[in-house]
């Protein structure tokens, strides 16, 4: 198995929007055999969402072009599965100080599935049951994810 300290497979630099500009980071993916490990560290998170949550997803688009990063698509969903079977549906980022780290394994797809996609992170929590995306508020930040 692959130690995290090792060169990731891929990663999107997370850069953030008009709605959180000082959000920086970086998501960093390793194929490990039938999984991928996916570290995100994340900083300058807006501190006033009062859940203290933000949703981390990967989405289908290709660019994080826009204010609104609306070239991001929906989330990443091959399989057509229902909200949050999405293979793009990641847990969420949990506020700490301004910043967040997130590990996290996950079998719903392979890194050299996601190249060219996008990274978002929202700007409240994924709910978990609200079709087609969690009700997790607007996009406020976005990287592309690209082979190392």
């Amino acid at each position: 198995m692959r130690h995290c300290q090792a060169r990731p497979d891929a990663a999107a630099q997370i850069r953030g929007g008009p709605d959180a500009p000082k959000v920086s980071g970086v998501v960093r993916f390793y194929q490990s055999y039938g999984n991928v490990l996916v570290v995100a560290d994340i900083s300058g998170l807006p501190q006033d969402n009062p859940s203290g949550f933000f949703a981390l997803h990967i989405h289908d688009g290709d660019s994080c072009s826009g204010d609104d990063f609306s070239q991001t698509g929906s989330h990443y969903n091959p399989a057509g599965n229902a909200h949050p079977m999405h293979a793009g549906d990641l847990p969420p980022l949990m506020l700490c100080r301004g910043g967040a780290h997130l590990a996290v394994r996950t079998d719903r797809f392979r890194v050299q599935d996601i190249l060219g996609r996008t990274v978002v992170i929202h700007s409240g929590p994924d709910d978990f049951r609200t079709q087609p995306a969690g009700a997790s508020g607007v996009k406020i930040a976005c990287g592309v994810i690209t082979k190392n």
